[in-house]
């Protein structure tokens, strides 16, 4: 259409939303569906956190707030990082949005010009390079493939680099695959950055407690001091606290980037909602003795998607160290036909014929940015994905 700006046809709807949307749909038409495209806990928001939301709206905690966050909440975001992470924060150098997608945005837009390169490991989260593209940049993506353990390598690292390159965007545990970085693993990235001090840092650790066996999460600026004074720290209680549509993120940083990107939130929706804040709060504040067996949960539910899909003819299912997505790699799949008739050219393919022909829905692995694959995400039952990965199973058994 005319009207439209060339900036919103640099970018595309989020892969994830489109194949739920999708799902959901069919539901409602009365198909058999499972849907494993949501990044969401299946559990409810803990008792206490929703307990403090109550008392905060019997309070009158209801009117705007400061743009980015309650001192509170700032207070307490301070303290979880101390507690946690071992870096030290004021609440100047603190954001609260509203969830961890307007944080890496409000980031992006505050320092990005033509030109400007973002470098994005590869299989990615989808909305990091249409929000670079949003904000003007150029995303540059490195793949991290199966033969890595879908993690990029120091010389990946380097060689990516460029006198244009403004910021490296850093997940882990990683969505789509669930994989972690161990300290060393990361310390060969941060003594890379460390030879870049034009490079500032974004660190998505919206996956920090959710992760598996012995396996211990680390952030850049923690292994890397040298890095605390160009690294945005991103986290939020969605994922780990099952408030996903409480749509409260946060970050911490140099506080000339913090006042940058409240201003940016100051012209586009202002505070996050009040009540929100308070139940976050209450979130960090609280007890975390629910995080043990929500863990235990998406653990026990990885090793059975793991071992299910990888008994799946033509599929590579790698164990990841955290979050709560798998990657499989479905090489041995391309150029088959499906029972249904399909020919299975691309991952994307593939996905449409098993959603059609089995009620299975899951993302495509070019939306992710790496290909031959597909996402699930093992945040449901034991016995939807018991049922959905049978039926993958089926599906592969009948290519030919």
């Amino acid at each position: 259409m005319p009207f439209l700006s060339d900036t919103i046809l640099r970018v595309k709807p989020s892969a994830t939303i489109a194949v739920t949307n999708m799902a959901a749909e069919m539901k409602a038409a009365g198909k058999d569906v499972i849907g494993l495209g949501a990044g969401e806990p299946d559990f409810d928001t803990p008792q206490n956190i929703k307990d403090a939301a109550k008392a905060a709206i019997d309070a009158g905690r209801t009117k705007y707030t400061a743009v980015d966050g309650i001192p509170e909440l700032k207070k307490a975001i301070c303290a979880k990082f101390a507690r946690e992470n071992g870096l030290t924060y004021t609440p100047q150098q603190v954001s609260v949005g509203t969830g961890g997608k307007q944080i890496l945005y409000n980031a992006l837009m505050a320092t990005l010009n033509p030109g400007d390169e973002v470098i994005i490991p590869a299989p990615y989260w989808v909305s990091y390079p249409d929000m670079v593209l949003l904000a003007g940049g150029t995303p540059v993506a490195i793949e991290a493939r199966l033969e890595t353990d879908f993690k990029i390598t120091a010389e990946q690292l380097e060689s990516a680099i460029t006198p244009n390159t403004k910021w490296f965007i850093f997940n882990s545990p990683s969505n789509p695959t669930g994989a972690g970085y161990s300290r060393s693993e990361l310390k060969a990235l941060t003594d890379v950055l460390m030879r870049h001090p034009h490079v500032w840092i974004m660190s998505d650790d919206m996956y920090e407690h959710l992760v598996f066996d012995d396996f211990e999460f680390v952030t850049p600026a923690q292994v890397e001091p040298g890095l605390y004074d160009r690294t945005l720290t991103c986290n939020g209680v969605s994922k780990a606290y099952a408030m996903t549509g409480w749509r409260i993120g946060y970050a911490a940083g140099p506080v000339a980037l913090i006042k940058a990107m409240a201003t940016i939130q100051s012209q586009s929706t202002s505070n996050p909602s009040s009540i929100s804040q308070y139940a976050a709060l209450e979130a960090l504040n609280g007890p975390q003795d629910f995080l043990g067996p929500f863990r235990e949960a998406f653990q026990r539910r990885r090793n059975l998607v793991v071992d299910m899909l990888n008994a799946a003819p033509g599929i590579t299912c790698p164990k990841p160290e955290g979050a709560f997505y798998v990657y499989p790699d479905i090489s041995g799949c391309i150029g088959k036909t499906s029972a249904g008739g399909t020919r299975i050219d691309n991952d994307e393919v593939f996905a449409k014929a098993l959603l059609a022909e089995t009620g299975v829905a899951v993302v495509f692995g070019s939306a992710f940015g790496l290909s031959p694959n597909f996402r699930v995400s093992y945040a449901t039952s034991d016995a939807a994905l018991t049922e959905a990965c049978t039926r993958i199973q089926t599906f592969c058994a009948g290519l030919t």
